[in-house]
């Protein structure tokens, strides 16, 4: 397709994904059309190498891409964010991403890589047995990835990516919000994966460029982050479309002349747009130091990490502020608001934006080693 025409099916495709929000919520996954149509307007391709037929778009152009399905729908940004998986897919060897790529760019990946499970050593590969939790766009996906910790292996663990058929999709996925995820879990039972299909999460990509140097975990973090930012601004959205039609039962003056709703309305905002533009900000910031030929330093990835965690705390207030702001209306299941907010409260109960990376972040500025795994 052309640009014109990417564009014009993106428009197309996000109406439809936000009508069918309350279905993809019921159903627990992101329905296969809607997928395929991710594949179309090129959520899978945007960061795979253009040695591979990918677009190796920024990390800016991405999260904002991801913040647009989410205005659409929360669990329908969140599993198109796994776009991202090059970060992940391309520790792999060199032969085995050529394989891997070899039908085109539109690899959907998902994967589990906790609790971690022993693997066994054979000739050639690792026996791998086990249940994985919370992997994410598992139901779309047609490679998925499981974490092992093979005997005498590296602290981090391995992920060993198998094909869709190797793996069975227990759907334990009930939650009280980001249900249409397909959060489930994975079960393998005896799969044998050779050695050249398994990579260390974490590792040194074996791509080339300035994309593939900018912070994988950062990125892993920020793509979901952003989703909050989608959700919050439907919310404030929502309010506006309501905001001279709806009225009060108790007789009080329609949302947008109430003063306090307006003085409200600004703060969230005011807020939201804040922490959007550090978020960019943050990241403009370690990208033209990639482009200049750098190394960011841990004073910029913290940066990265810190707007993200700061995000998604100031989107669940904007759509707890909506709700609010909304009275009675919004806690009717007719109401999206009460998705929103139960959305946006699961994504800040996420390990990469809890609390822990406050301190994280606070050991940093004061000149401190943070834990591992933070930068």
């Amino acid at each position: 397709m052309s640009a014109v025409q990417v564009r014009e099916e993106l428009v197309s495709l996000l109406s439809d994904v936000a009508a069918r929000s309350r279905d993809f919520e019921h159903q627990r996954h992101i329905s296969d059309d809607v997928i395929a149509r991710f594949k179309e307007v090129g959520v899978y391709r945007a960061l795979v190498p253009k040695m591979y037929g990918g677009d190796e778009r920024t990390p800016a152009q991405f999260c904002e891409l991801i913040e647009q399905i989410s205005v659409a729908d929360g669990s329908a940004g969140w599993v198109a964010s796994f776009g991202m998986s090059p970060f992940y897919l391309g520790a792999l060897p060199p032969d085995t991403l050529k394989t891997l790529y070899q039908d085109g760019p539109d690899v959907v990946f998902a994967g589990g890589i906790f609790p971690t499970q022993k693997a066994i050593r054979v000739d050639g590969g690792y026996r791998v047995s086990g249940r994985w939790s919370f992997a994410s766009g598992s139901m779309g996906a047609s490679v998925l990835g499981v974490g092992i910790l093979p005997d005498g292996d590296a602290p981090l663990p391995r992920m060993a990516v198998l094909p869709r058929e190797r793996v069975q999709i227990d759907p334990v996925w009930d939650t009280v919000g980001l249900a249409g995820t397909g959060s489930h879990d994975l079960l393998v039972d005896d799969a044998f994966v050779p050695h050249e299909w398994t990579f260390v999460r974490g590792g040194a990509l074996n791509l080339d460029g300035p994309l593939y140097r900018y912070p994988v975990l950062s990125l892993a973090t920020q793509v979901l982050s952003v989703v909050a930012l989608g959700v919050a601004r439907a919310a404030l959205n929502e309010i506006y479309a309501i905001a001279h039609r709806q009225q009060s039962v108790t007789g009080a003056p329609c949302l947008a002349d109430r003063p306090q709703a307006q003085m409200q309305i600004a703060r969230c905002e005011a807020e939201l747009r804040s922490a959007r533009a550090w978020f960019y900000d943050a990241i403009d910031d370690v990208w033209q130091c990639l482009l200049a030929g750098n190394d960011p330093s841990c004073e910029q990835i913290n940066a990265l990490r810190l707007s993200s965690t700061h995000v998604t705390r100031v989107a669940a207030d904007v759509a707890r502020h909506a709700l609010a702001l909304n009275g009675m209306g919004g806690v009717t299941l007719a109401s999206p608001l009460q998705r929103y907010v139960r959305d946006t409260m699961v994504i800040t109960q996420h390990a990469f934006m809890g609390d822990l990376s406050y301190l994280n972040a606070g050991t940093v500025f004061f000149g401190g080693k943070p834990l591992p795994g933070y930068l």
